[in-house]
């Protein structure tokens, strides 16, 4: 996180613990301004490949939009190598978008009163998040339970398969965020958002139950917290490739100013027409000789 004034004095901290049989991180963080609102917060991956081909196209629309494609469907579809488990159901969501799902656990950050003992939370959603485009394509299944299980990567969510019911991914926007694939393998998804309140200045407390692993991979995964103003949300990349491409063309227009001056050269100059430069050639006769004139008897 970055901000137009920090405190030198405060270090930035974290903490691993363990509840549950579960791997909590424990960020602690001093915000020196108020921020918002709106307030968003991101998660932030590297050295991961969404755009990589074969990734990009293991997906089946068809299944996101709700229709129960039967086995042999799916076992033909782009969702290779994740279509149908050992036993010949398909996987619901198919494919390997949907199986590396970012799976992480982000709470709110709670604000720390000066005795550091209690805490106030600032509430976030994970609603509004997803493009509206993306909640008009992906609809409530039609699939029973027993016609389809869970990716691989979704078991610890759902131990018994879809005993209990099948998720309705029409309502999971943290899925859909997920779904619209990034274009670098260094990118930010929103993750949760406040509308309303400004996140005011002080020390903050965020747990984080961490279940995506980064080290297979040499990735690394770290949280983001921006705000917006009347111009938009801080995108430097854009800045930067605006700086790059200027510059670029301030070079080039350099080179040809230079070289107009070494060689300069007339502005509609008929010479420089090819029926005015041509040369003496033992070819054939072009349409412009006067051929009936030159073996006239």
């Amino acid at each position: 996180m970055s901000f137009k004034s920090s405190d030198s004095d405060y270090t930035p901290t974290w903490q691993r613990l363990t509840s549950n049989n579960s791997t909590i991180c424990r960020l602690t963080f001093k915000i020196p301004e108020d921020m918002g609102p709106p307030v968003y917060m991101y998660y932030r991956l590297t050295n991961f490949y969404q755009n990589h081909r074969r990734y990009v196209k293991s997906l089946d629309v068809d299944q996101l939009k709700g229709k129960p494609l039967d086995n042999n469907t799916i076992g033909s579809s782009s969702c290779d190598p994740l279509r149908l488990d050992p036993s010949g159901k398909a996987y619901y969501p198919c494919g390997l978008i949907a199986n590396s799902l970012f799976n992480d656990t982000i709470n709110s950050p709670e604000w720390l009163n000066g005795d550091g003992d209690s805490a106030e939370p600032y509430v976030m959603s994970n609603k509004n998040i997803a493009w509206d485009s993306d909640k008009q394509l992906i609809k409530k299944t039609q699939y029973t339970p027993d016609q389809v299980v869970p990716p691989p990567n979704w078991r610890e969510r759902y131990p018994n398969g879809y005993a209990d019911g099948i998720p309705n991914l029409n309502e999971d926007e943290e899925f859909m965020v997920w779904m619209r694939t990034a274009a670098l393998p260094t990118f930010s998804k929103l993750s949760r958002r406040n509308d309303t309140v400004k996140m005011s200045a002080g020390i903050y407390r965020l747990d984080i139950v961490d279940r995506f692993p980064v080290t297979e991979y040499s990735g690394t995964k770290s949280i983001l917290l921006s705000t917006r103003t009347v111009v938009g949300g801080q995108n430097p990349f854009m800045g930067i490739a605006y700086v790059v491409v200027g510059g670029i063309c301030v070079l080039l227009g350099a080179l040809f100013t230079l070289a107009h001056l070494i060689r300069p050269r007339k502005l509609g100059d008929h010479t420089y027409l090819t029926w005015n430069s041509e040369q003496e050639s033992t070819a054939v006769a072009t349409g412009r000789d006067d051929r009936f004139g030159s073996h006239a008897p």
